[in-house]
């Protein structure tokens, strides 16, 4: 790699001055008088307001957290192989990745839906494919998460009807949609509706979870995927936190109370390499998250108070090059998702950056979670890492420059404005600009890719997709349509309109409307044609 003179200046500076991903810059040593003048007694203990020590007064002595593995590629019967296999290595919780057109409301026979079907996670068209997908997994026994968001009321319509099918009533489903429209529109790109009739359809999702399955999370607010756009951790904690107010706003306009829905709220987090910042992210994101629902929206249950997340370690800190040393990444990562009190932990293969991952990967990954909860001592107390200057220090300094963010938030008029104007897209742009410019430069260490790197490396042995399973996905759901009860499937569709068109919850006629074999993509198209699709305003 060539590198000019102006970025060697660059690289010497870095030398001179350390500072985190966010900018927060990192003294040389840390005194007792580095730490926030009031923090040991604003702390207050783990399980306790403002729970920046852990939502849990024992935390892992209790239990450990959830292992879940995310997971879900080709057809339900491949994917049911890979979670049974995963429960009998010791997985304790199962998170559903599904495939494209599924995550945008399509079926696998549909023209949109042509050379992804099963592509990065499983295709479920109908009530069938999810039968299949939890063949022989009691759910009553399993907490499942689905990584899913503009449908998300018709997979968890499509979930509700398996356990039904198995005997087993919705109250006694435990597991989470992810079911987070905002960042979407900022990061991800999987919408189907605009803005207002997708906030609809997840407070129905709210009052529906309240009373029927009251074990559920209704939505896990995301940071992640924000994170694996580019932004910095203070970015993460304040863009995630925002959009979880518009959430919070759009439930008690919707008529909802807020201690009745808030417990169910989670969150979704990303872990990256700059181990200390993480740590204090975490712990930043609880007291932050605290302070919002007790004081500014009053909700008086504790556990309305408290924030519950999940974390996923770095997918864009995973490299092609030397994809051994993603292993590495991994441990570190999830070790500071741990150290910061998350609640479930998915941890990366280490051969992502290139395909799905192997069995093998994924066999050393869940190994990378037992190995720090059963050998390590890490989990036989109680925030491990309280009373460290540097990271009372960072947790400070994270919640007030995440405060500083959602209060320019709130003066564009809220999270929803704010996407609609480009603020947060164009701030998240900025950073990955200059993350990108340090790594070019050298400035930002990458090992195995633009430093000690190795010519000619031996390719791994990578997962293929089978092209054939979109043959057979369509196959099935031509034998279904030509199967099922055809007229009441229409019936139901015009029921399905009218109630979209009206102001009734829609998740039971959705219930309804897959127990009777109404597919993902008719459901969707039935509700296209009342909310219309959503057009994001591109600028050059």
């Amino acid at each position: 790699m060539t590198t000019t003179l102006p970025e060697k200046k660059r690289v010497q500076e870095r030398k001179e001055r350390f500072a985190t991903s966010s900018d927060i810059e990192l003294k040389r040593l840390y005194r007792p008088e580095d730490a926030p003048a009031d923090y040991a007694s604003a702390l207050g203990e783990p399980g306790e307001y403002p729970f920046t020590r852990g939502v849990q007064p024992t935390m892992y002595r209790g239990r450990f957290w959830t292992m879940r593995q995310y997971a879900g590629y080709a057809t339900a019967e491949e994917s049911n192989a890979r979670y049974r296999y995963l429960l009998e290595q010791g997985q304790t919780g199962l998170s559903v990745a599904f495939d494209l057109p599924t995550q945008i409301g399509y079926d696998a026979d549909d023209p949109m839906a042509l050379g992804e079907v099963g592509k990065v996670g499983v295709s479920i068209s109908s009530i069938h494919d999810m039968a299949r997908l939890f063949e022989a997994i009691p759910l009553d026994k399993v907490s499942t998460s689905m990584t899913i968001n503009a449908p998300a009321t018709v997979l968890l319509a499509m979930y509700i009807a398996v356990g039904k099918k198995q005997g087993v009533n919705a109250d006694k489903l435990r597991g989470t949609v992810q079911n987070d429209i905002l960042k979407e529109y900022i990061a991800r790109g999987t919408y189907i509706f605009p803005p207002t009739p997708s906030l609809r359809l997840i407070t129905d999702l709210f009052a529906y979870c309240k009373i029927d399955v009251p074990q559920w999370n209704t939505i896990s607010i995301s940071g992640y995927h924000i994170r694996e756009a580019g932004c910095t951790a203070v970015q993460e904690v304040a863009f995630t936190l925002a959009n979880g107010i518009a959430y919070v706003q759009a439930a008690i306009d919707a008529g909802l109370d807020v201690d009745d829905f808030a417990p169910q709220l989670s969150f979704f987090f990303n872990a990256h390499n700059q181990f200390l910042e993480e740590v204090a992210k975490f712990r930043a994101a609880r007291k932050l998250w605290a302070i919002i629902m007790r004081e500014r929206f009053g909700a008086k249950n504790p556990r309305s108070w408290q924030l519950k997340f999940h974390t996923q370690t770095g997918g864009s800190t995973l490299t092609a090059q030397q994809p051994e040393n993603n292993i590495v990444r991994v441990a570190l990562q999830a070790f500071a998702a741990v150290m910061g009190g998350t609640q479930s932990l998915h941890t990366n293969s280490m051969d992502e950056a290139l395909a799905l991952p192997t069995e093998k990967a994924v066999q050393v990954a869940l190994r990378t979670q037992q190995i720090i909860a059963h050998e390590t001592g890490v989990a036989d107390t109680v925030d491990p890492l309280a009373g460290s200057y540097v990271i009372e220090s960072l947790t400070d300094e994270i919640v007030q420059r995440a405060q500083n963010y959602i209060q320019r938030i709130d003066d564009m008029g809220g999270a929803l404005k704010a996407i609609e104007a480009g603020f947060i897209n164009l701030e998240i742009q900025d950073a990955a600009y200059e993350y990108l410019k340090a790594v070019e430069s050298g400035e930002q260490v990458i090992v195995g890719m633009n430093q000690f790197t190795i010519e000619d490396e031996a390719q791994p042995e990578l997962l293929r997709v089978n092209p054939a399973i979109e043959a057979s996905q369509r196959a099935k759901l031509a034998d279904m349509r030509a199967k099922r009860d055809n007229s009441k499937v229409s019936e139901l569709r015009g029921q399905l309109e009218t109630a979209a068109r009206g102001k009734d919850n829609l998740m039971p006629i959705l219930v309804t409307c897959v127990e009777n074999e109404v597919t993902l993509g008719e459901i969707c198209h039935t509700l296209r044609g009342v909310f219309s699709e959503y057009r994001p305003n591109i600028s050059v």
